[in-house]
């Protein structure tokens, strides 16, 4: 089970301009991701957890309103794998 989430330092600097709610959605899916698992989480229909195409393919993207997504990637580093969030975006319609 994926239960660890990390921060890049590119989505550390976007989280700093984000408004408050914002990031307290980030704050609840990396909770719940912590807490219950990323494979259960996924299943939660509030954050739109979907993989992406093109040059992103690999990553997956979560809602964290209408207008904004966290981009994320499963990663493993010396056999542990994690969810490492990549960046914090304003999405363009």
């Amino acid at each position: 089970m994926i239960n660890r989430v990390l921060l890049s330092s590119q989505a550390r600097k976007d989280l700093r301009k984000v408004p408050r709610h914002i990031l307290n959605k980030l704050d609840v899916w990396i909770d719940s991701v912590e807490r219950e698992g990323l494979e259960n989480v996924r299943r939660i229909p509030g954050f739109h957890d979907e993989p992406l195409k093109g040059q992103r393919v690999g990553q997956r993207s979560i809602r964290l309103s209408r207008a904004w997504r966290a981009i994320y990637e499963v990663l493993t580093d010396q056999r542990v794998s994690f969810v490492s969030v990549m960046e914090v975006t304003h999405h363009e319609y």
